[in-house]
C-alpha cells in the first residue's frame, strides 16, 4: 500500500501530530511498565517536533520520564566538544532542555578510530534491540532521497555503518559549517535498521522536496532512492506541506490531519 500521507498548513501543524502520537505511545508504554523508545532525526526539519515535545513536558501535558532516544547519525572525525556535531545539536534543541539523562540518550561515536567503527556500529544496534527497538523512528527527507545518511546506493538491508557522503548532502550542510571544511564521511543507522522501528514518520516541506518526495511515494523502491523503501513498511506515515506536495496529488493515499 505504500506510505500515508498527511497534508499539514506547516511545520508546526506537523510537529502537533507527530507529538500526540509520542503522547499516545507514551501511555502505552507506561501500561506496559516498558520504556518508550524513539528513533530522532536533526536537522531543520524536526526542530517543531522538539519545540512542541518540550513545551509539552513543560506544561505537564507530556510524560517522557524513563524514555530511551535513539540518534540516526553523526559526522566522523569531529571532536566531541564540536559545536558542530549532531550530539551538540540534539543537546542544544531538546536534550538540555529537558534535562534528559546521559544515559537514556544514545548517539553514534564519530569521533571512534577508524578500526573500532565496526564493532561501535554493532554494538549500536545491539543497544538498539537491548532496549526493545524502536517505537517511532522521526525521518526527514534528503533532496536526493536519503533517509538518516543512507545515500543513493544503500541496500535495504544496510545496517548502523559508516557512510562516503553524497556531493548534494555535502552542499546542503556547507551553510552549518560557515564555510568551513564538511566532515566527508558519517555513522547512521541503516535502512534494514530504520524499517524495523515499529512506526516510521517522516516530514517534508517546502518545493525543494518535492522531486525526492515524489519517487519516495513511486513504486518499484529502488536503492538509488533510499526513501522508497519506506513503500514496504507497514506503519510509515509522511507530513508534508503543499509545497513539497505539488499539484498533483491523485492516488496519493492522503488522510485528514
Amino acid at each position: 500500500m505504500g506510505p500515508s500521507l498527511v497534508v499539514v498548513d506547516d511545520p508546526r501543524h506537523a510537529a502537533r501530530l507527530v507529538v500526540d502520537e509520542i503522547d499516545e505511545l507514551s501511555r502505552q508504554a507506561r501500561g506496559r511498565n516498558k520504556p518508550l523508545v524513539l528513533g530522532l532525526a536533526t536537522g531543520r526539519t524536526p526542530i517543531a517536533v522538539y519545540d512542541e515535545i518540550v513545551r509539552r513536558v513543560e506544561a505537564g501535558r507530556l510524560e517522557l520520564e524513563g524514555a530511551i532516544a535513539f540518534n540516526l547519525d553523526e559526522y566522523c572525525g569531529l571532536e566531541p566538544g564540536d559545536p558542530h556535531t549532531f550530539a551538540a545539536w540534539m543537546r542544544a534543541k531538546l536534550f538540555d532542555r529537558l534535562s534528559w539523562p546521559a544515559a537514556r540518550v544514545h548517539i553514534p561515536s564519530g569521533n571512534i578510530a577508524a578500526g573500532e567503527r565496526d564493532r561501535h556500529c554493532a554494538e549500536y544496534e545491539a543497544a538498539i534491540l537491548a532496549a526493545g527497538g524502536i517505537d517511532l523512528q522521526l525521518l526527514g527527507l534528503g533532496r536526493n532521497g536519503h533517509i538518516g545518511f543512507n545515500e543513493p546506493g544503500s541496500p535495504r538491508e544496510s545496517r548502523t555503518r559508516c557512510v562516503q557522503l553524497a556531493r548534494e548532502t555535502l552542499a546542503d550542510a556547507a551553510a552549518d559549517f560557515g564555510g568551513g571544511a564538511v566532515p566527508q564521511s558519517a555513522l547512521t543507522m541503516g535502512i534494514g535498521t530504520i524499517l524495523e522501528a515499529r512506526r516510521v514518520r517522516l516530514l517534508a516541506f517546502g518545493e525543494k522536496k518535492r522531486p525526492a518526495l515524489r519517487r519516495a511515494l513511486t513504486p518499484p523502491a529502488d536503492a538509488e532512492l533510499p526513501a522508497s523503501f519506506l513503500q514496504q513498511h507497514p506503519d510509515a506515515r509522511f507530513f508534508v506541506d503543499a509545497a513539497a506536495l505539488g499539484p498533483t496529488r491523485t492516488g496519493l493515499g492522503i488522510e485528514g490531519a
